[in-house]
């Protein structure tokens, strides 16, 4: 393809999926007490994360170098990429956008950063979006802009346990995790232009699960969409959510299944075991 698609490992691709469509992930770095890994199943998993946490080991993440995105972006120049659309995560939650900027400046071929203003595998949609337009004809230019819509157009819903980890990596405030752990309540969260924002409280982790059905329903409206539920340590509520969200919204999915699976050891270690997401991204 002249125009080549990058993206970075919390896109939370499927690595098949990845390769199917041609997409290149370049990983984040987890830190588990004093070991650096990539983010990926070769390096820090979900479980090490939860793991971790869970014994109060201190976990944090970092962004990939701008020398990391420069050799991906090299690569594809090698494989016969004319131009590179690099897609990534919100550069309100993480470095990453601007390492792809910088990286971009010294690239032998142009590219094009894009900021998708989600994370997780609402990113991960906009890059298919983007592979899905270069491999219909589009310019760089036309599959960045398809990114965008789609990154714009999708809804990120999570819930979780305990706002302490969002508070411990500066997500949100301290004052609104000490408000959420005083009342006892279970917070539901979302993205908001590339940010967390409070969506509303809720009293037990069954009605939790209850409004991010509604929520994921409600964002889906009418349209035909792409339906994916991830967790932390919590298989069994992921999978009672998707089973519902693939009957309630089985004319949406249009015969694809819904996505379930654990999320990244980076976005993971910013909410903490427990947690369960959902992301609706209506299709173009």
């Amino acid at each position: 393809m002249p125009v080549a698609i990058v993206t970075d490992s919390t896109a939370s691709l499927p690595p098949e999926v990845a390769a199917e469509h041609g997409i290149t992930v370049v990983p984040l770095k987890v830190v588990i007490g004093s070991q650096v890994f990539d983010e990926g199943s070769e390096g820090a998993t979900p479980e090490m994360v939860a793991a971790a946490l869970k014994q109060w080991t201190p976990v944090s993440t970092s962004r990939p170098t701008p020398l990391a995105l420069g050799h991906a972006y090299e690569a594809a120049a090698r494989a016969g990429a004319t131009e590179v659309v690099s897609i990534h995560l919100s550069g309100d939650m993480s470095g990453t956008f601007e390492s792809a900027q910088l990286a971009a400046r010294d690239a032998s071929i142009p590219v094009i950063p894009v900021d998708s203003r989600q994370v997780g595998v609402a990113t991960g949609y906009a890059a298919l979006s983007a592979a899905e337009a270069v491999a219909a004809g589009a310019s760089a230019e036309e599959a960045a802009t398809a990114a965008r819509e789609r990154a714009a157009a999708s809804s990120s819903f999570f819930y979780v346990d305990t706002l302490e980890y969002l508070r411990r990596g500066g997500r949100i405030g301290a004052a609104a995790a000490l408000l959420g752990g005083a009342l006892a309540v279970k917070p539901l969260l979302k993205i908001e232009d590339g940010r967390v924002e409070s969506l509303e409280r809720v009293r037990t982790s069954a009605r939790a699960l209850a409004r991010l059905e509604e929520l994921a329903v409600e964002a889906a409206g009418e349209r035909a969409a792409d339906v994916c539920v991830a967790h932390l340590a919590s298989p069994d509520r992921a999978g009672q959510l998707t089973a519902r969200l693939t009957v309630r919204l089985a004319a949406n999915l249009e015969g694809r299944e819904a996505w379930c699976g654990e999320l990244g050891a980076v976005l993971g270690a910013h909410v903490g075991p427990g947690m369960l997401a959902v992301c609706v991204a209506p299709r173009p």
